[in-house]
């Protein structure tokens, strides 16, 4: 990846505000106030999309970023710039805007399948409780009463 075309991403983005870069997965992550909204790869710009923002790329004609796994393709929520977005600042700030609001809302979204596991796990942990209360106390009744003398 070249220095160059990083500075020409921070130059697009002056009517935006500032950009970051940091080296990430054989490309760049691009942040803005410390959020991640694009990812650079071979010299391609792919911005953050969530529902709410992907009909708006999808309609500019832009595509997903798409790696292949295990021989199976993975589309990451990441799109496309229209081309018309690389030559002007002012082309470019809407679909920076569009990206960093849908990098907002997923860093403030609690993860669900996270959330669920925990959830999960609290409930099995606390039904591992009960059990074990339920043990002892039928263990305790079963105890014989010391012999006396």
């Amino acid at each position: 990846m070249s220095e160059a075309f990083i500075a020409h991403l921070r130059d697009l983005a002056s009517a935006f505000g500032a950009l970051s870069a940091r080296s990430m997965f054989g490309g760049h992550g691009v942040y803005h106030d410390g959020v991640m909204i694009a990812l650079v790869i071979d010299e391609a710009v792919y911005l953050k999309v969530d529902p709410q923002t992907e009909p708006r790329f999808r309609a500019a004609g832009c595509e997903p970023f798409v790696y292949t796994r295990q021989r199976k393709p993975v589309e990451l929520s990441f799109w496309s710039v229209p081309e018309s977005a690389m030559d002007s600042p002012q082309d470019m700030k809407p679909w920076l805007a569009l990206a960093y609001q849908a990098a907002l809302r997923k860093a403030n979204a609690a993860p669900p399948k996270k959330a669920k596991a925990r959830k999960a796990a609290a409930k099995h942990a606390a039904a591992k409780k009960v059990v074990a209360k339920k043990i002892t106390a039928k263990n305790a009744s079963r105890r014989k009463p010391p012999a006396r003398d």
